[in-house]
C-alpha cells in the first residue's frame, strides 16, 4: 500500500504541461516518460525550464518588436532542453527568428540535430564547439546574437558566456550560474584582517565565494553598459542553483559599478577569470 501511494505522489498525468506543447518532443527529451507521465525528476526539470521561459519570453517579444528575425543563442546547451522548449513554445509561432545551441560534446549535438529535423524545427541549429572556439567563429559577423542564455553553465563557463555576449554586443544576456568554485578556491589562504571572518570556515568560504562570484558578474555587466536584474529562478525545492541574472544592454558604461567592482577585488584579493583580459 505504501509503495502504491509513493508512486502516485511521484507520477502524474500531463495536465501540468503548458498548452500547445509537443508531447512527443518532451518524451524525446525525457521530460515526460514514455507512457506520458511526469515523475518527480521530470517535474523538477520542467519547473526550472518553464520558469526560465517565463522570464525569457518578454525579452524575446521585445526583440521581435524591434527586428524581424532575432537570433537566440543557448550556450553550454547540453541536451538543449531550453532551446527546444523555447522553439516549441515561442519561435514556431513566428515566421522568422532562429535559435543556435552551442555545445562542446559532438554526440549531444548530433542527437539534437536529429531531433530538430524530426520535429521540423527548421530554424533551430547546433554548433559543436567550446565557447572560446565559438566566440571567434566568423558566422557572428553577419548574424550577431541578440539574446544569449546560459542555463546551469558550470563554474567559469558562465563567465565564458558573459564574455561571448559582450564580444558580440548581445542585447540581452540571461544566466543561471552553477557550481561557482573558482573564487572560493582563490579565497583559501587569503585573510585580510578587516573581513577575514567572512570566509574563515570552509562552508562559509564556499557560500561566500559563490555569492561573491555572482556579485562580481553583476557589477562587471553594469560597468560594461548593461542594466542588471538579479532574482530567484524558481523554488529552492526544485534546484539549489537558483540565482537568475538578466542583463539588458543600455550602452551606458557605469563608472560607479566599476569602482565598486575594483573595491571588492582589492578587499578580497581574488582574480576571477571574468576580469582577466
Amino acid at each position: 500500500m505504501k509503495k502504491n501511494k509513493q508512486k502516485q505522489s511521484q507520477s502524474s498525468d500531463i495536465s501540468e504541461l503548458w498548452s500547445g506543447q509537443s508531447i512527443e518532443l518532451l518524451k524525446q527529451l525525457h521530460l515526460v516518460t514514455a507512457d506520458g507521465k511526469i515523475n518527480a525528476d521530470t517535474r523538477r526539470k520542467l519547473k526550472q525550464v518553464y520558469h526560465l521561459v517565463q522570464f525569457i519570453e518578454p525579452l524575446i517579444r521585445g526583440l521581435f518588436a524591434r527586428k524581424n528575425a532575432p537570433l537566440l543563442v543557448d550556450v553550454g546547451a547540453g541536451k538543449s532542453y531550453l532551446g527546444f522548449i523555447l522553439y516549441d513554445l515561442i519561435l514556431r509561432h513566428h515566421s522568422a527568428g532562429q535559435i543556435i545551441s552551442i555545445e562542446a560534446r559532438e554526440e549531444l549535438v548530433q542527437n539534437c540535430l536529429k531531433l530538430a529535423q524530426k520535429e521540423g524545427f527548421e530554424r533551430m541549429d547546433f554548433f559543436a564547439a567550446t565557447l572560446e572556439e565559438a566566440t571567434q567563429d566568423p558566422r557572428w559577423k553577419n548574424s550577431p546574437p541578440d539574446l544569449i542564455c546560459a542555463l546551469h553553465a558550470c563554474d567559469t563557463a558562465t563567465d565564458d558566456a558573459i564574455r561571448f555576449g559582450l564580444e558580440h554586443q548581445a542585447e540581452k544576456i540571461v544566466l543561471v550560474p552553477c557550481c561557482q568554485a573558482e573564487v572560493s578556491r582563490q579565497l583559501e589562504g587569503k585573510s585580510p584582517s578587516s573581513i577575514m571572518g567572512l570566509w574563515r570556515f570552509p562552508l562559509h568560504r564556499r557560500e561566500f565565494g559563490s555569492h561573491l562570484t555572482n556579485v562580481i558578474r553583476a557589477l562587471f555587466l553594469e560597468s560594461k553598459g548593461y542594466k542588471v536584474t538579479v532574482t530567484e529562478l524558481t523554488g529552492w525545492e526544485h534546484s539549489l542553483k537558483n540565482e537568475l541574472i538578466i542583463a539588458e544592454k543600455t550602452g551606458q558604461l557605469n563608472q560607479r559599478s566599476q569602482e565598486q567592482l575594483q573595491y571588492l577585488i582589492n578587499e578580497t584579493g581574488v582574480s576571477p577569470k571574468l576580469l582577466r583580459e
